[in-house]
């Protein structure tokens, strides 16, 4: 069985792959594989920051393997198959390193619901990104209910999944999807000139804003405080912290050691 992720390492940062043709869908064999290369990017030391894209450029994930739905139909147990799909993902979306979606083109269904899962995403101006499931008779299984409403508010994500129409690269950076659009063929190059920005700061540092945000947003103002304040305490007991000012009396770049 061929493999359908691959990754590369690039001074800081793993390039994350999906190469499913003709159109990335996300199989179980993908979803496993997705899961073990960010297991092995996590336990990395020399990784700080992960960028996601798809093969070719037609798609980034053009949606769900359906192949594979026929058997989850009338079946009351498959509820244990839908969790472990929301397992990755979650893992995905807790990762404790910048992550970055590079949408190099149909980015629909559970692509899209991927890309929700990262931190930030780019996408290439000929991306279409949408959640059609409502088109087969169902709705995002894999947490795009949850996470796009969080992300561009109720109204629009209701629209989008009511409808199941695709949206462009543009409106989507209209509406708060994606930061940023780049010219065709340029998605990945714009998403290392972005992780360079990130991967020569502290990945102690720079976990703990993600941990800050992402925890602070699922509780009150007052509760979020806490935590920022706590993992701040953190931050103060690292040897990064002691480099970054260190550098700043002596007037140099720091040398960070995540540590």
């Amino acid at each position: 069985m061929n493999s359908t992720v691959t990754y590369e390492k690039m001074n800081g940062l793993g390039i994350v792959s999906i190469n499913h043709p003709p159109l990335n869908v996300l199989s179980q064999q993908v979803f496993q594989e997705l899961k073990n290369a960010f297991l092995q990017l996590k336990e990395d030391e020399e990784i700080v920051a992960v960028l996601v894209t798809g093969a070719g450029n037609r798609a980034f994930v053009a949606g769900a393997d359906i192949k594979e739905f026929p058997q989850l139909i009338g079946n009351r147990d498959m509820k244990e198959s839908v969790m472990e799909g929301h397992r990755v993902l979650t893992e995905i979306q807790q990762f404790p390193k910048p992550t970055i979606a590079v949408l190099n083109g149909l980015t629909l269904g559970g692509g899209c619901e991927l890309a929700l899962s990262c931190d930030m995403r780019i996408a290439e101006e000929h991306a279409q990104i949408g959640l059609p499931e409502i088109t087969l008779g169902l709705f995002p299984g894999a947490g795009g209910t949850q996470r796009l409403p969080r992300l561009v508010g109720a109204a629009k994500a209701k629209e989008l999944m009511y409808t199941g129409e695709a949206i462009s690269a543009k409106e989507a950076e209209r509406i708060g999807l994606v930061n940023s659009v780049v010219e065709t063929g340029k998605g990945v190059e714009a998403g290392i000139a972005l992780a360079k920005k990130m991967t020569r700061h502290s990945l102690q540092v720079l976990s703990r804003i993600k941990q800050a945000v992402d925890h602070g947003l699922d509780t009150t103002l007052e509760n979020g405080i806490e935590i920022e304040a706590n993992l701040l305490v953190e931050v103060f007991q690292t040897e990064d912290i002691k480099e970054g000012v260190s550098a700043f009396i002596e007037k140099r770049k720091p040398v960070f050691r995540h540590r």
